[in-house]
């Protein structure tokens, strides 16, 4: 056997501790995605009331990084992250930047109200686990959006429309329909500064509707129904809007045979 020189000892003995501080930091990193995990799979998550007017300032923002289901998502998990940590901290909001433009840019959901909906499921939880809650303010955030005059939020430094913006009643929750009324309605194009501004103020103000839903879920005061339910009555998933599309040939749904 070679004679260990004090050089190679010390080499030998800071590689062996490294590899075993790497290895207790990866053992760690394991325990705490196995943590995260936990937390994600446990409803409710715990939530920690928010200022409905800074979050939807932090929605507008977001807005124009990642456009506006995301920007609802980032809005309110970005402050419970700080606040409260897993599993908010882990959660992939830029993912969802794929609800731009009604998903994809299709024109289907809003984007604001599709995000909306992820975050009241999440933190009030999936039907799957009893309660109804989240489906109950998701559909109340479509009723309540196809019914307001929108933008309502007036942010602090808005990047357009300075002195006056135009709203408009959708009676739709489709990004097609919603945006298509406000172009219209205030002669500005797709592309422009204005429109972009528009639906950054509408993602601000469905996380501020949002917010204070949540806030009255978390004080024991959110007793809300579905407010608008068509699949009893018209026997088909449906808007409220049937006869813009339709017109006066609205087709009628198959009837269950007795």
């Amino acid at each position: 056997m070679r004679d260990v020189s004090r050089r190679d000892f010390l080499i030998g003995t800071g590689l062996f501790s490294a590899g075993l501080l790497l290895s207790k930091a990866f053992q760690i990193d394991l325990a705490t995605q196995a943590q995260a995990k936990m937390k994600a799979q446990k409803w409710p998550w715990p939530y920690e009331k928010l200022d409905p007017e800074k979050t939807a300032e932090i929605a507008y923002n977001e807005w124009y990084r990642v456009f506006c289901g995301a920007a609802v998502i980032s809005a309110i998990f970005s402050q419970l992250a700080e606040k409260i940590g897993e599993p908010y901290a882990s959660f992939p909001v830029d993912a969802f930047i794929i609800q731009e433009g009604g998903l994809a840019g299709w024109g289907t959901l809003c984007g604001s109200i599709n995000g909306a909906s992820v975050v009241a499921n999440c933190i009030c939880g999936p039907r799957t686990t009893g309660s109804d809650t989240g489906h109950i303010i998701s559909s109340n955030l479509l009723d309540w959006y196809s019914n307001t005059n929108l933008p309502v939020y007036k942010p602090k430094n808005p990047k357009a429309n300075k002195d006056h913006i135009v709203q408009t009643m959708s009676s739709s929750p489709l990004c097609h329909i919603s945006v298509g009324k406000w172009m219209k309605a205030s002669g500005f194009a797709l592309a422009s500064p204005e429109r972009k501004d528009r639906c950054a103020r509408v993602a601000a103000s469905v996380a501020y509707q949002l917010t204070m839903m949540l806030n009255a879920w978390k004080d024991g005061k959110f007793h809300e129904n579905v407010k608008w339910s068509p699949a009893g009555p018209f026997g088909v998933t449906a808007q409220q809007n049937c006869g813009e599309c339709h017109g006066s040939n609205i087709p009628e749904a198959p009837k269950m045979k007795k």
